[in-house]
């Protein structure tokens, strides 16, 4: 018989450890948001973990179209999948924007240099191009700006808590998989895999 309440908490503390460690394969995942009448997915980093009650945070460009998104429609999932290990972690969640708060100032005053360049760039993402441009300013390349200068940044800086509202856990075994859900009293059952 497999311990699904051990397998959750592992998967927790894989989950806390991919806010820093780059080579955990759950450093980065995929969030889905609907745009319209389809669902668009993309691959963001994972930025914190929060245990009780369960949230995951990511940043964005405001200008983003995931953050219209997420405006429009605050229903999102997101997917974490470990190669290696054989696990795949399903969320649905609730995305809370923080935008020019003190929450957004807060992460912000920890975000380095080398990371704020990225939302110091001329163009929204996603916008049509006449011919390639990295979209940091040009001078940036091959170094950071300082500290001064990367605060025209956080205009377009914003942190996504995702508020998670139910987990769909899947193991990956050749003798049979192992799956379960966990609602949002943290209630864990065995479904069909």
């Amino acid at each position: 018989m497999h311990d699904i309440k051990t397998i959750y908490k592992t998967e927790l503390e894989y989950l806390k450890d991919g806010i820093n460690n780059g080579r955990n394969a759950y450093h980065t995942f995929s969030l889905s948001s609907l745009c319209g009448k389809y669902p668009e997915s993309r691959t963001v980093v994972l930025r914190g973990v929060d245990l009780e009650p369960l949230r995951i945070y990511f940043n964005a460009d405001y200008r983003s179209p995931k953050i219209k998104d997420l405006t429009s429609n605050n229903r999102c999932s997101s997917l974490f999948y470990d190669q290696k290990r054989k696990i795949q972690l399903r969320f649905t969640c609730h995305a809370i924007i923080h935008y020019q708060n003190q929450i957004s100032k807060k992460v912000w005053s920890n975000t380095p240099l080398q990371s704020r360049k990225c939302y110091m760039g001329p163009f929204a993402p996603s916008q049509p191009l006449d011919k390639w441009h990295p979209n940091i300013p040009l001078e940036y390349l091959k170094t950071d700006p300082d500290k001064v200068h990367s605060e025209e940044g956080y205009i377009n800086f914003v942190h996504i808590e995702l508020e998670i509202m139910g987990a769909d856990v899947l193991q990956l075994y050749h003798d049979g998989h192992v799956r379960f859900k966990v609602n949002n009293t943290n209630d864990l059952f065995y479904v069909t895999p």
